[in-house]
């Protein structure tokens, strides 16, 4: 038997995470913010627009900018769980193991003070939120099917850009 790590066991296992990825783009209405995913990129395998890399300007307020940063602070942190997820719940059909989600925890909790200069308690708050909607999708007796061929897809195809994702996505009835 399997068990979940932080690093991929093989291509069908990345292919799980990836889907996990982009369903959680979906979840979150953020789908536009991607210009492609691959499960053959040596580096990131989803890659944004540049919608999602705002240039922080001085003619924007500070706080449309620190607002955004923390817009992806909750998109990235989404992704990474439902990353873990995807592979765990509906991959493996086992939780996620307590010590991955407290090493995710760690590094959002990491990237929340850095990036958005935010306090333990709101990080705490985003995580919990956002564990809690990504565990209702993945658990959804409903969609783990969809998931499943959705992950199928994906290894398939290799590539898909973010209106290819919609439009599979819409077919799975997942969005």
């Amino acid at each position: 038997m399997e068990n979940i790590t932080l690093t991929y066991l093989n291509e069908d296992d990345k292919a799980y995470g990836l889907a996990g990825m982009a369903i959680s783009l979906a979840a979150l209405d953020a789908i536009d913010f991607v210009a492609d995913i691959s499960l053959d990129n040596e580096g990131p395998m989803v890659n944004f627009s540049h919608q999602y890399y705002f240039p922080a300007s001085p003619a924007v307020s500070v706080k449309t900018n620190w607002n955004n940063l923390l817009h992806n602070f909750h998109i990235t942190s989404a992704m990474v769980l439902s990353n873990v997820m995807a592979r765990s719940l509906v991959r493996l059909h086992t939780p996620v193991p307590q010590d991955i989600l407290d090493e995710i925890y760690a590094e959002i909790a990491e990237e929340g003070r850095e990036t958005c200069s935010l306090e333990d308690d709101e990080i705490k708050s985003i995580y919990n939120r956002t564990n809690t909607y990504m565990k209702r999708i993945f658990n959804n007796p409903r969609v783990i099917p969809a998931i499943d061929e959705f992950a199928h897809t994906i290894s398939r195809r290799r590539t898909l850009s973010g209106n290819e994702i919609l439009d599979e996505l819409r077919l799975l009835q997942i969005v």
